[in-house]
C-alpha cells in the first residue's frame, strides 16, 4: 500500500482515537444525550467530517458515530463509516460490552463486531474475512484478546489516572496494538465549548497482532515518533479525553481536531 492508501486508512481509523471526546462531557449520575463534531484534514485540506452521539443512562453508556469523506477526498474515493460501542461506566475506566464498526470506501466494504466481558474478548467477527491470510500475517491469539480496550471508549482516561506516560492495549476487531503515550508538556486549546490548558502526549503505535508483517503503512506508523495527541479535562465529569491528533505523513500531516467540546 502506498502513501495514498495509507492516507485513506489513517483517515478512517483515526477518528476512533477521538471518538471518546463526546462522552467526556457526560455525567454518569444523570441521563445524558450529547453530540460532538470533528474536522479531519490532510496538509490543511479537509478530507472528512465525523459526528458522534452519546447516551448515558445510569451506569450504561452508548457511543455511536458516523464518518464521511469531504472535499477532494470525496471526489477521488467516497468513504463513509459507522461505529458504535456500549458498555458499563466503571470506577476506574469504561468497560465495553459490544463494539461494532462498518465502512465503505469506493467498492470496498467491511463490518466488524466484537463482544467483551470484563475486558476480555469473547467473540469477534469480520465480514468479509481475509481469506486466505497472507503468508506474512501475524495472527491474533486468545492471549492477545485478554484485558484489552475498544478503540473508542479506550481513550477516556479518569483524572485520577496517569494520562501520559501510559500504555493503552487496543483491540479493534482485527488488529491488536498498544498505544504508548509519553509526556510532552501542555498547550492552550480553544474550540466551541472549551478554552484552556490541555495535556500533550507523544504517541507510538506498537503493532502486536492482526497485521501483515513488513507492510509499508504499518511499518511507517511503527517507526513514527512525532505523533501527538492532546487531552482536555471535561468540566462536568472527572476524566480527560483527546481534542486533537496529529499524524505526519509524506503527503503532509493528518490532523483531527474537535470543533466542539461540550458547550
Amino acid at each position: 500500500m502506498g502513501q495514498s492508501g495509507m492516507k485513506l486508512r489513517i483517515g478512517f481509523h483515526a477518528p476512533a482515537l477521538l471518538a471518546a471526546i463526546m462522552f467526556s462531557t457526560a455525567s454518569p449520575a444523570a441521563d445524558i444525550e450529547h453530540q460532538t463534531d470533528y474536522s479531519i484534514s490532510l496538509a490543511g485540506l479537509p478530507v472528512a467530517r465525523a459526528s458522534f452521539y452519546t447516551e448515558v443512562e445510569k451506569n450504561r453508556y452508548t457511543i455511536s458515530g458516523t464518518l464521511r469523506s469531504a472535499g477532494l477526498a470525496d471526489i477521488i474515493s467516497r468513504t463513509s463509516g459507522q461505529t458504535r460501542v456500549s458498555g458499563v461506566v466503571g470506577r476506574d475506566r469504561l468497560r465495553a460490552t459490544e463494539y461494532s464498526m462498518s465502512y465503505r470506501s469506493g467498492r470496498k466494504a467491511r463490518a466488524i463486531n466484537v463482544t467483551f466481558r470484563n475486558g476480555n474478548v469473547v467473540q469477534a467477527s469480520m465480514t468479509p474475512k481475509r481469506n486466505p491470510l497472507p503468508k506474512n500475517w501475524v495472527p491474533v491469539t486468545s492471549r492477545d484478546m485478554r484485558n484489552v480496550l475498544d478503540p473508542l471508549s479506550g481513550l477516556i482516561i479518569p483524572a485520577r489516572s496517569r494520562i501520559c506516560p501510559n500504555t493503552l492495549p487496543i483491540f479493534d476487531g482485527e488488529s491488536r496494538l498498544d498505544i504508548q503515550l509519553s509526556p510532552r508538556g501542555t498547550r492552550i486549546f480553544r474550540t466551541k465549548g472549551f478554552e484552556g490548558e490541555v495535556i500533550v502526549c507523544g504517541v507510538r503505535f506498537v503493532p502486536k497482532a492482526g497485521y501483515r508483517k513488513g507492510r509499508e503503512d504499518v511499518e511507517y506508523l511503527r517507526r513514527l515518533a512525532t505523533m501527538e495527541v492532546w487531552f482536555a479535562k471535561a468540566q462536568t465529569v472527572d476524566v480527560y479525553a483527546p481534542v486533537y491528533l496529529r499524524i505526519p505523513t509524506k503527503l503532509g500531516p493528518v490532523t483531527i481536531s474537535a470543533t466542539r467540546f461540550g458547550g
